[in-house]
């Protein structure tokens, strides 16, 4: 597999999982949306302010959630797999003596043609020591210590 195949892929794995978690979210909202909607007015006046209460929060919760999707997807979209650099920085492809990561977003582990890498956010404590790095540097993470062999 060729280096712009692999990130291509980790890309899309990312999207997809964006695309997921979009998915779900639009549902909770649209639920929740409706349970509110649904909720008429009973005898028990307090109770039913409470219910209602409870509803709003979680749909405001929820509509956090879906500006952090977005974001994160609009992180994605400014990756360019075939783009290339000698230093580590969005959407490198980090391999590693410990683990290989992909810096766009925190997507946790991907495999590509039996590898796995690491999707992870620019803004986590690896990614920051990660950035700006070169091939042959040396990183100490956590008690680890690896060496940076290839970005693509």
């Amino acid at each position: 597999m060729d280096n712009n195949t692999i990130k291509t892929e980790l890309l899309a794995l990312c999207q997809l999982s964006i695309k997921q978690r979009l998915d779900s979210i639009k549902d909770i909202i649209n639920n929740l949306q409706q349970s509110l909607e649904s909720e008429t007015k009973s005898s028990a006046g307090d109770k039913h302010e409470t219910g209602r209460a409870m509803v709003q929060l979680e749909r405001e919760k929820a509509g956090q959630q879906l500006v952090d999707i977005q974001k994160s997807q609009h992180i994605l979209d400014k990756i360019n797999p075939e783009s290339t650099s000698e230093t580590i920085g969005l959407g490198s492809v980090v391999f590693t003596s410990g683990s290989n990561y992909f810096i766009g977003i925190s997507s946790g582990e991907l495999r590509v043609e039996n590898t796995t890498f690491y999707a992870i956010s620019s803004s986590t404590p690896i990614g920051q020591l990660l950035l700006g790095k070169r091939v042959g540097d040396e990183v100490a993470f956590r008690g680890l210590e690896f060496n940076i062999i290839e970005i693509l």
